[in-house]
């Protein structure tokens, strides 16, 4: 996926090796540099929706990212349009099958849409017929465990003209997405024990992907009218770094300046939209609202980006778009150690504390209440 200005996407090196990958995997050994590039090209292509922007509306590029272009119903046209070019500038010198070159370019570009929506962002896949964006949740932006074995077969398919590389390449993204699923299932459910133990019982918990891993995971859950941050790291001994916990936006108490039907306001709803509900005002820019679900560090509110209003315009031009890429060493080298599970607390021993903790809480309400009962069941003294 390519990179708009402040958006985490996945890279086009991932894009396009799978890409590569599929019509290799049906090519013979005589078009499998064609299968490739094709392939490829096609792979990478829908990305190039990030160049739909807007100096004076800095939101338009986020509701064009990922939209007709990663369509399903779009993979025809897209490929279509990748092989045309392709044929028209090298294909017809080279005598290129048109129809074989669209094949190519079609398997390449149906990836693409399929691999963006099981990140966290939110892809369209059902556009126009519906805006819901699609976000499984099973991978990270950028995962090395998936590019780099990928890049080496589909490289071993093009230099040895087997399909069989490319076959396997296939399989071990489809077997690493599948593990991902069943990790970001087993976070969820450690998280909704992560939130009983604290008495809370949130409707749902969603659980995100660190960055490059399907190890460490983001858990976010609403409760009452605050979100709850945690990381939580998997594996036979799970570790808990318990997180933060932020205010979910509320325009009345939070902008009691911002008059509804202004042009701000509606930018704060489309920024829901995009961030799928998941906004709280920045406690550190009281003026900025942010996307809860990216940071750095999974047990941190910290966003990647957020939108600023400004009181002295809300009518007047749109709100600012801000990113936050000012991270030194120090949040690299934590999140480096939660992966190595160093810190934090174990899983059960956190368990144990706030089982304990509830157990006492009750215990103090049930004697306040036999006391209460026994107080009102002595018969009045008599004179």
């Amino acid at each position: 996926m390519g990179a708009a200005p402040g958006v985490r996407a996945l890279d086009p090196l991932t894009q396009g090796a799978l890409g590569a990958s599929l019509p290799q995997g049906v090519a013979r050994r005589s078009d499998m540099a064609l299968a490739a590039l094709a392939g490829m090209l096609a792979g990478m292509a829908p990305d190039l929706d990030v160049l739909i922007r807007s100096s004076e509306d800095p939101l338009l590029f986020l509701e064009y990212h990922r939209q007709f272009t990663h369509s399903l119903f779009f993979i025809p046209i897209g490929a279509a349009i990748v092989a045309g070019l392709l044929w028209l500038l090298f294909g017809r010198r080279r005598h290129w099958q048109f129809l074989q070159l669209y094949g190519f370019c079609f398997l390449g570009y149906a990836t693409h849409a399929l691999l963006d929506a099981c990140t966290t962002y939110g892809t369209q896949l059902l556009w126009p017929f519906s805006s819901r964006r699609f976000a499984w949740n099973n991978v990270s932006v950028i995962d090395p465990l998936v590019t780099l074995p990928l890049l080496l077969l589909v490289g071993a398919a093009f230099r040895t003209g087997r399909a069989l590389y490319a076959r396997i390449a296939m399989l071990w993204v489809v077997a690493y997405l599948c593990l991902g699923v069943l990790a970001r299932d087993a976070a969820q459910d450690l998280g909704r024990q992560v939130a009983a133990g604290r008495g809370h019982t949130p409707v749902a918990v969603e659980a995100k992907p660190s960055f490059a891993n399907i190890l460490l995971w983001k858990t976010v859950y609403l409760e009452g009218d605050r979100y709850y941050v945690d990381a939580l790291r998997l594996g036979f001994e799970p570790r808990l770094y318990p997180g933060d916990s932020v205010a979910a936006l509320d325009l009345g108490r939070d902008f009691p300046w911002l008059r509804r039907t202004s042009l701000q306001a509606n930018d704060v709803e489309r920024f829901r939209w995009f961030s799928m509900g998941y906004l709280a005002r920045d406690p550190l820019y009281p003026e900025r609202v942010m996307d809860l679900r990216y940071s750095l560090l999974p047990d941190q509110i910290r966003p990647l980006w957020s939108i600023e209003l400004d009181p002295q315009a809300q009518d007047e031009r749109h709100v600012n778009y801000v990113t936050d890429r000012e991270v030194g060493a120090a949040p690299w080298g934590r999140l480096w150690a939660m992966l190595r599970g160093e810190g934090g607390v174990a899983l059960d021993d956190y368990m144990a504390q706030t089982s304990g903790a509830s157990d006492r809480t009750a215990t103090q309400a049930a004697s306040r209440q036999q006391a209460s009962a026994a107080s009102s069941a002595e018969p009045p003294s008599t004179p």
